[in-house]
């Protein structure tokens, strides 16, 4: 292929139009994305062997109501044929695609898309920069921006992976049942946890879901989360100023406590504009409802 010289390459940054893909894990809904200008790709459930998809024909309020049932929910992988028909539609009218899918570390979608992309000569970049849900959104806000600034797709893979370390995530559960359930705790253990009604705090820093602490209580548990995120702040990511920093709050179907949760954090950091989302039900889908996370990303 020609090599395009240095006033093409400019030519070509001025007329390229990038789509910027990414999918429900993300927590945003198909009627946001057609207002922000992304395109995401629904994520797809089995419950009790029967295909649903996250947005389409799975709500929020439907899916919770099922685990509460007992149905056997588990998550799974877009199929290659749902993702490269969101890419050839879109090729259509864009010149290059940025796809932004979950976590390399919390599901296998990510490698797929990976190797599906090898088939579009460079026109789709999949960035694997190990973002879940809200933090996976402000990853998909930064690559518009980036593109309406004239970074063609390569280059804002490059700078998204680049920067996929600034950003960290502390989730609060409410029950240990799930993770259970999901052989992710012995049943001696969540049985332990449940009879001294301890809530977990987990981490993700990175591509890994991994245990961070144990509370006694609701509140201590929060304690536990807001203190982490400023450490984190001031001593990761350059200081907890809101104008290096984003602030967000995601929940699983427990809404009226994160907004008690946002006035709470309004104490510790005043000013900041914190956002409050949904979990992603993939994430949800293994520690149930009643949790709280606190998130934060690094301004680009």
């Amino acid at each position: 292929m020609e090599r395009r010289s240095a006033a093409d390459a400019v030519r070509y940054r001025i007329m390229a139009k990038i789509a910027i893909v990414t999918d429900s894990n993300s927590g945003i809904t198909q009627n946001q994305a057609k207002e922000l200008g992304i395109h995401v790709l629904p994520m797809p459930f089995m419950v009790n062997e029967e295909t649903y998809f996250e947005d389409i024909n799975l709500t929020q309020d439907e899916f919770y109501r099922m685990l509460e049932n007992g149905d056997h929910v588990v998550t799974s992988q877009p199929s290659p044929e749902s993702v490269m028909n969101l890419w050839d539609g879109l090729l259509k009218e864009y010149d290059e695609i940025v796809h932004i899918p979950m976590s390399s570390g919390l599901s296998g979608s990510c490698q797929s898309a990976i190797m599906l992309s090898q088939d579009y000569e460079g026109k789709v970049q999949v960035v694997n920069n190990q973002r879940i849900s809200v933090t996976q959104r402000q990853s998909a806000l930064d690559a518009l921006k980036l593109a309406e600034d004239g970074k063609n797709a390569e280059e804002i893979k490059d700078f998204l992976e680049a920067d996929k370390f600034n950003s960290s995530i502390y989730i609060m559960l409410d029950t240990l049942y799930y993770l259970k359930k999901g052989g992710r705790i012995t049943p001696a253990a969540a049985a332990l946890g449940t009879l001294l009604r301890l809530k977990p705090v987990l981490q993700i820093q990175g591509d890994k879901l991994d245990a961070f602490a144990k509370a006694r209580t609701t509140s201590q548990g929060k304690a536990i989360m807001i203190n982490a995120i400023k450490n984190d702040m001031i001593n990761r990511f350059g200081g907890a100023d809101k104008d290096n920093m984003w602030l967000q709050i995601a929940h699983s179907h427990n809404a009226e406590a994160a907004g008690i949760l946002k006035e709470e954090l309004l104490e510790v950091f005043p000013g900041f504009d914190i956002r409050i989302d949904p979990l992603s039900l993939s994430v949800a889908c293994h520690i149930g409802p009643g949790a709280l996370a606190i998130a934060c990303c690094k301004k680009i």
